[in-house]
């Protein structure tokens, strides 16, 4: 691994950050995934009375992703992160470069994070797997029908979503977005997920959906199977319209 990204995170945290209880570099820089234009993700622990914050900022050139918080801030955002069933910041601590820890500040930190990851995330709600087995059937039609390039495209996104959404809460992990959507979904489960990524990409070379089709509707079969006809939801107001679909 490369040094000069952690020597730039050290600058960084002694300029910005010189009180720190606890400081973690996590990502691509210490994953061995960096590239040219690859950020810095650092993890920030400051003592009572400080803020919680995300920030985004430039250093020395590079890109860098602040994760700012207290304890009682730390273990706000690993509540919110597990409900959510991505376990991002828990990640950050498991894994990254420990760069700053008093009194052992870091490893009590990394201690709850590893609590988190062992642990797994919840699964889904009845209700809620019902609703995304509805949307995923509905997709699917859509996508053997889609005559428009575009439109085939945008559909297919939303195939590949919601089948490795359901996949990775059937196999009880983590999820992502972006990259670690990949990444989480391989993990999940290499044979199906990465038959599902590589459907995917297919359909974006040949314009053939029928491989995203099948393995989606394999993994459609794995929690339940299509579902059209008796689906039914209550409706509870405007928060329920994301769970719905309204919009989509």
């Amino acid at each position: 691994m490369r040094h000069e990204p952690i020597d730039q995170a050290r600058r960084l945290v002694q300029d910005r950050f010189p009180d720190a209880l606890a400081v973690v570099l996590a990502g691509s820089t210490v994953q061995g995934r960096a590239t040219a234009g690859s950020d810095l993700d650092i993890a920030v622990l400051v003592a009572s009375g400080g803020e919680t914050y995300r920030e985004t900022l430039r250093f020395e050139g590079r890109v860098v992703e602040l994760f700012v918080h207290t304890r009682a801030g730390l273990r706000d955002l690993f509540a919110v992160d597990v409900a959510t069933r991505r376990a991002v910041l828990q990640s950050m601590y498991a894994t990254g470069v420990v760069l700053v820890d008093v009194d052992g500040e870091a490893g009590r930190a990394r201690a709850l994070a590893d609590a988190d990851l062992r642990q797994g995330p919840p699964a889904l709600e009845p209700g809620t797997v019902e609703t995304k087995r509805y949307g995923l059937t509905d997709a699917i039609d859509d996508l053997r029908d889609a005559t428009d390039p575009l439109e085939r495209l945008a559909v297919a996104g939303f195939v590949v979503n919601t089948a490795a959404d359901l996949l990775c809460d059937h196999r009880r992990t983590w999820t992502g977005t972006g990259k670690w959507l990949v990444r989480r979904l391989v993990e999940a489960d290499p044979e199906r997920g990465g038959a599902l990524l590589e459907a995917h990409a297919h359909l974006g070379r040949t314009e053939d959906p029928e491989p995203l089709i099948d393995i989606a509707s394999a993994i459609l079969d794995t929690v339940g199977g299509p579902l059209r006809e008796g689906y039914r939801r209550v409706w509870q107001g405007v928060i329920d319209s994301v769970a719905l679909g309204v919009g989509r």
